[in-house]
């Protein structure tokens, strides 16, 4: 699990347009990943769209989004064609990312229990250092509380 103040751990992912893109590379602007579990599922895609939607006001704060899921850049070239996001969609298919950042975890849904991506976003600072966890993210309102910790930076 990741504790404020912790060197946010590094990676490097393609992008939907396969572009690299690695964690160190963003410095010294502040960083927001929302790890998120399936493109095009409901919640998944509102709050896509969401972060698509504030995606100018935290560029007004110099303050990078990232999207990143499992799923192929084939599924977020899809996803962000069919709901016009504008937030780069990560591709983490062998799950690095997603362990280290201590969001592959054990799930239950109706009865049932696997391995999937809790949603969790993360706020790094300009210096690599985790600023904020929100874990077990609920969508709704989400976004604005998100953009309102980055302006405290």
């Amino acid at each position: 699990m990741l504790d404020i103040g912790d060197i946010a751990p590094e990676f490097t992912l393609p992008e939907t347009d396969g572009n690299l893109v690695t964690l160190s590379e963003q410095k010294p602007n502040p960083v927001v990943l929302f790890f998120y579990p399936r493109d095009n599922t409901k919640g998944c895609t509102i709050e896509s769209i969401d972060f698509s939607h504030a995606k100018s006001d935290f560029d007004a704060l110099g303050v990078n989004v990232f999207g990143i899921s499992k799923d192929s850049l084939a599924s977020h070239a899809k996803f962000r064609d069919k709901q016009g996001l504008t937030v780069p969609l990560l591709s983490d298919e062998n799950g690095t990312a997603c362990e280290d950042y201590g969001v592959w975890a054990e799930k239950k849904m109706y009865g049932k229990t696997f391995m999937g991506i809790v949603r969790t976003t993360v706020l790094i600072d300009k210096d690599g250092k985790i600023a904020k966890v929100w874990n077990k993210v609920k969508v709704p309102g989400h976004v604005d509380e998100v953009l309102a910790a980055t302006k405290e930076l």
